[in-house]
């Protein structure tokens, strides 16, 4: 698909953006003055277009892939960002999630990267889901099974519980059915069957861990009956930093809209994590609608855009070509 590297990351970088100035505010806040464009200041007086870590971690793993997958590479590269050395908006830090800096504290240490996210229930907040999106590009040609083991090492750099890798593989699986140019239904009830069966025949977690991704993978009949998720009520969906909500709600709005700009205002006005919510799906409507259906003012307004631009044509480069 061409242009498929910039729609994502775009779009990623994009729906981040969009939620940073209003990260926290409360559904019902934002009902009263709902984001419609880029805003300056806010939560993190931050001018206008700027990316929070959900952006950097992703333009990270992305210049790591361009050099090939190494899980070291990747690690270091989420280390110099931490530092201020890489892929900030504006050379300073300011917005990390705990189990994020716990896990980068670990790298700082020398751990092994698999190791170094933690792997208790209480450890699946949205950081390996919000930039998981550039592997899709390099899992493309694998089989179901290597797919699996690929995302979850990755997302274990920071997260290394069962769940969390799930929420990643799930993601990423709806995307590369819509990367092969199936129209969401499409790409949703492939997803679900892939994954349902893939589940089936790998014991890689219990029922009850299965069980947390019913409103996501549950197949109905009937061709608008395909995701039980799509059909919920806005009041149902949660749009917290767990990385359940996190991708139950992006999958939500990418469901209830027809275009990039409804989908991530759609995600941001969940309020609560804003920035993550925008971001994740923000990936999944860019690689949708594509780069061209994104708004050009939005596009214009990102900060580090030229750069962003370059890294994106690398990465096409490398893997899509």
């Amino acid at each position: 698909m061409e242009n498929a590297v910039k729609a994502g990351i775009f779009g990623v970088c994009i729906g981040d953006a969009l939620g940073v100035p209003v990260e926290f505010r409360s559904r019902e806040q934002l009902k009263r003055s709902p984001v419609t464009k880029m805003r300056a200041l806010g939560t993190h007086h931050q001018p206008a277009g700027t990316w929070s870590d959900d952006g950097s971690l992703t333009l990270c793993l992305a210049e790591s892939l361009c050099s090939g997958y190494n899980l070291e590479d990747m690690a270091l590269k989420f280390l110099q960002w931490y530092n201020a050395e890489i892929w900030t908006p504006h050379g300073r830090v300011f917005d990390i999630g705990i189990a994020t800096s716990q896990a980068i504290h670990r790298i700082s240490k020398g751990m092994s990267p698999t190791l170094c996210g933690g792997n208790s229930e209480f450890d699946n907040g949205n950081g390996s889901l919000m930039r998981i999106m550039p592997l899709l590009f390099y899992i493309t040609d694998f089989p179901i099974e290597k797919r699996f083991d690929i995302i979850k090492d990755v997302s274990s750099i920071t997260h290394g519980h069962i769940r969390s890798a799930l929420a990643c593989f799930i993601y990423l699986e709806l995307a590369l059915e819509i990367l092969k140019g199936k129209d969401k239904w499409d790409a949703c009830r492939t997803m679900q069957e892939n994954v349902r069966n893939f589940l089936d025949h790998n014991p890689i977690c219990s029922q009850n861990e299965m069980d947390k991704f019913h409103r996501i993978l549950e197949l109905k009949v009937g061709e608008y009956d395909l995701v039980q998720l799509y059909k919920l009520q806005e009041e149902e969906i949660s749009s917290s930093g767990y990385v359940l909500h996190s991708l139950e709600a992006s999958l939500w709005c990418f469901l209830n809209s027809q275009t990039y700009a409804e989908a991530v205002l759609k995600a941001v006005n969940l309020g609560e994590d804003t920035d993550t919510t925008g971001a994740i799906t923000g990936g999944i409507a860019g690689i949708y609608y594509g780069f061209e259906n994104i708004p050009e003012e939005w596009i214009t307004e990102l900060v580090r855009k030229s750069d962003i631009e370059v890294l994106c044509e690398k990465l096409q480069k490398k893997l899509m070509n």
